[in-house]
């Protein structure tokens, strides 16, 4: 096993130079932000939609449209607004009045990017057509269904201060994203950079394509062959299970705190999600720290917390701490 993953070890040092070139034409737009950067990636190679949180200004659509320029992709950049229709994302089906017949015209949905710009801010209907498009890569129009291209990608962002207009995501659809990030406030240094690079008026960052489909998928065909121990799959299930039964993992105070845990899909996305973390880092087997590093991005929007952890000011972050604090790490 050890040749094993010394082979396959060789063949993504072959492949990093891709990564880090991708990274490197971010970075012409990007100040800082590398934990964003480097999750925008796992979606991408772990064929899994990014739910990215932060206040106003912080860069959640730039870096986005940023990487999608890095990609030989389509791609669309849909603002989410309340009167939005479903239509307006899948597309419609148009009647000609001259032979009485119907042609479908496609939506912004069929791109190989998706930016979904502000997500809470669309109505139930909306959510739900999105939903299909996430979970089974198609949309019905009418009668027909439609396979979306591939590779499929939902960048979702949204804004966790201004509620008013908005509407909550339904778990179900929050369930369906790999990582949710959230994004934090610059250092000192990093703004005066980001002043120096945006406050110039004619600015043009000659971004280079990095990525085309055909190698998007190759990459992915890669990453499937990271290794991942036996005693690892019993960690990252032990740390699901430990948000659905903390008292069977000493953590009995969590209990009351804990509304529901973390679903199956977590314990799969967070197998994908530490494959490429080892993967971008040039590894071709995942560790017990790939897991600690990525897990709370697959985990926090599984957790659902109680009343009474709200009553304590406690977020799902803070009891996936404890979680990760307590679990035996093999």
């Amino acid at each position: 096993m050890a040749l094993n993953v010394n082979e396959i070890t060789e063949k993504i040092a072959k492949e990093y130079p891709v990564i880090a070139n991708l990274v490197e034409e971010v970075s012409k737009v990007i100040v800082g932000q590398r934990n964003m950067v480097e999750r925008l990636l796992i979606g991408i190679l772990g064929d899994g939609h990014i739910l990215v949180e932060g206040v106003p200004g912080l860069a959640k659509t730039t870096a986005v449209k940023a990487l999608s320029d890095t990609l030989d992709t389509k791609f669309s950049r849909i603002q989410f607004t309340p009167d939005l229709l479903p239509a307006d994302l899948i597309g419609t089906q148009v009647y000609s009045p001259r032979d009485g017949s119907f042609t479908v015209k496609k939506g912004p949905l069929f791109a190989n990017i998706i930016l979904a710009d502000e997500i809470n801010r669309a109505p139930a209907k909306v959510q739900s057509a999105l939903l299909e498009a996430m979970q089974e890569k198609q949309v019905t129009i009418g009668e027909e269904t439609f396979k979306l291209p591939n590779p499929f990608l939902v960048m979702a962002t949204q804004n966790p201060i201004e509620q008013e207009g908005t509407y909550p995501l339904p778990e179900a659809q929050v369930d369906r994203f790999m990582l949710k990030v959230k994004i934090t406030y610059p250092n000192k240094d990093e703004e005066i950079k980001i002043a120096k690079k945006m406050s110039v008026q004619n600015r043009d960052f000659n971004i280079q394509k990095v990525l085309t489909p055909e190698k998007i998928c190759s990459l992915r065909t890669l990453v499937d062959e990271v290794f991942v121990d036996e005693k690892l799959f019993g960690y990252v299930t032990d740390l699901v299970l430990a948000t659905r039964s903390p008292e069977s993992y000493g953590l009995k105070d969590l209990r009351s705190l804990i509304e529901y845990g973390a679903s199956p899909r977590a314990t799969i996305n967070l197998i994908k999600a530490a494959k490429v973390y080892a993967f971008i880092h040039g590894r071709g087997y995942v560790t017990p720290q790939d897991i600690k590093s990525i897990g709370a991005d697959v985990l926090r929007h599984r957790v659902i917390v109680s009343y009474e952890a709200e009553a304590q000011n406690l977020s799902s972050d803070d009891l996936l701490i404890r979680v990760f604090d307590k679990v035996d790490v093999p």
